[in-house]
């Protein structure tokens, strides 16, 4: 049975910052205030910590999978390598479908299937509708929106946060 917790977090517009286009250039990937501070903590408090991000530029032909790597690892030297899985979908609805691309839920399914989370015990942060539609969809109950250029507000939204920093705090409270 399931009871390990976890976040899941998309990247762009939550763990570095919106820009409102592909940020896939180290020099344009900018780590939100608070997120270095935030994973520790989280993960510290016996979370674990699974990026699932879609990154439909990859299909587009903008940049490849190693670029994705490249910069979570940038997230990784800065959390002190906090992070315990990414997921990322390299699909586009322009160009090809699958069930990995968020609002679908296979890269949270995958995830919680290799560490046994209990979604009842789990949150998920992120910008858009689609990522709590997906998070919905598995029974996650705790779902943060952080408003930026993408969404302001979501009925899925458990609670609407200004950002990552304050999600952390508000999940550290709560656990």
């Amino acid at each position: 049975m399931a009871n390990n917790k976890a976040v899941f977090l998309d990247r762009d517009g939550v763990l570095n910052v919106e820009k409102g286009d592909y940020v896939f250039q180290a020099q344009d990937f900018e780590i939100a205030p608070g997120v270095a501070e935030g994973l520790k903590r989280l993960k510290q408090a016996g979370y674990y910590l699974i990026v699932v991000t879609n990154q439909g530029g990859i299909a587009k032909g903008l940049y490849t999978a190693d670029r994705v790597r490249e910069l979570h690892e940038m997230i990784q030297q800065v959390s002190g390598h906090a992070l315990d899985a990414l997921y990322y979908s390299p699909y586009h609805d322009s160009i090809s479908r699958s069930l990995m691309r968020k609002p679908d839920s296979l890269m949270i399914e995958r995830g919680m299937a290799k560490f046994g989370i209990d979604p009842a015990q789990s949150w998920l942060i992120g910008d858009a509708h689609r990522d709590l539609v997906a998070a919905a969809k598995v029974g996650i109950a705790g779902r943060i929106l952080i408003p930026t250029l993408k969404e302001r507000q979501s009925a899925l939204a458990t609670v609407v946060i200004p950002d990552f920093a304050a999600a952390a705090e508000l999940i550290l409270a709560i656990k």
